[in-house]
């Protein structure tokens, strides 16, 4: 792909305008449910909260998105599961909640009982690792609309209503804690499957940094799930979270109105590097795209970071300023 730079809008996923139909989607829910269930957030942050007493309880839901085509086509399933329950329960706990219950809905174009075995695996190892009963859920066969499958899930939590975090308390001077990714994650694979499906490789090859793996392989590498985040909420005083998906550090603006310096970033994965070399992407299209390596991030006053850091194997990344998003002197926004 010499000479030739990739974008995300390019692949096909236009961020402004994705947010645009869903400034339009939402603008006429106007309804407002009064006493226990009424909404304590805004549409807009990782997660809904609504009343339930002495407790909010929060709502998520998220597939697993275009990364299922390359488990598709490499017939390996048994990780998109912890995929789909990742990407609920991580929204979840960006808002301070614990995740209690899950259902999931899975359309397919045709039946295959092996299929079937191996999301079934993936689901219920993702539950396990985030101590979630799997409650139900939906199967839709739909050959008129669907071409191959598509795996999402909506996940429930509670939390202590004076112990929600929703970004408020976030100030100038705070210190950034992120947290490693396991790559990928479920986010951008647009942009991915146009870089390898125009590169001089297939799925099926050997990763050139690894060949004891298939790029495919390393492709469908599942979400990590941050259940250790809970354990900084109970011991630090945190004052925002961020779950580091699709429109990677841009995601950031859902937290706060402030800014965020990048003085010591988590150093990529070398897939990442790999997928930037084989499609032109430039620097700041990269971070504005993935989560380069970090998958999480923690908000919280400077003089905790080392023990927050020191909870969830993370690291100190940088600090709230005034505004703008900075990465090593690379500006974001």
């Amino acid at each position: 792909m010499q000479g030739k730079k990739l974008t995300y809008a390019e692949s096909g996923v236009d961020i402004h305008k994705e947010n645009d139909t869903i400034g339009n989607l939402t603008k006429s829910m106007t309804y407002r449910r009064k006493g226990i269930g009424a909404p304590l957030t805004n549409i807009g942050h990782y997660a809904g909260l609504m009343d339930f007493g002495e407790y909010a309880l929060a709502m998520a839901t998220d597939g697993v998105g275009s990364k299922v085509l390359i488990a598709t086509e490499i017939e390996k399933w048994d990780t998109v599961g912890i995929d789909c329950v990742a990407m609920n329960v991580n929204d979840l706990l960006a808002i301070g909640a614990e995740p209690i219950g899950f259902v999931d809905y899975l359309a397919v174009e045709k039946h295959s009982n092996e299929f079937a075995r191996q999301i079934g695996i993936g689901l219920a190892k993702g539950a396990e690792i985030s101590k979630i009963s799997i409650l139900g859920g939906e199967t839709a066969t739909l050959p008129e609309i669907v071409n191959g499958f598509d795996l999402a899930g909506t996940c429930l939590g509670m939390v202590k209503k004076n112990e929600i975090i929703t970004g408020e308390k976030v100030k100038i001077g705070d210190a950034l804690v992120g947290l490693p990714s396991s790559g990928i994650h479920s986010n951008g694979y647009t942009l991915v499957r146009r870089i390898i499906e125009e590169s001089n490789y297939s799925y099926h090859d050997p990763l050139p940094y690894d060949p004891t793996k298939t790029i495919g392989e390393e492709l469908i590498t599942p979400t990590r799930i941050y259940m250790e985040v809970l354990d900084v909420i109970r011991e630090c005083n945190v004052h925002g979270l961020a779950h580091i998906t699709g429109s990677g550090l841009l995601k950031l603006q859902r937290v706060t109105n402030l800014g965020f310096e990048f003085t010591d970033p988590i150093e990529p994965p070398e897939v990442f590097r790999f997928l930037q070399k084989e499609g032109g992407v430039d620097e700041a299209e990269m971070y504005r795209t993935f989560n380069m390596g970090m998958g999480f991030l923690i908000i919280l006053p400077p003089e905790e970071a080392k023990k927050a850091a020191s909870l969830c194997n993370g690291k100190i990344v940088g600090k709230i300023v005034e505004k703008g998003i900075k990465l090593k002197g690379i500006d974001i926004i």
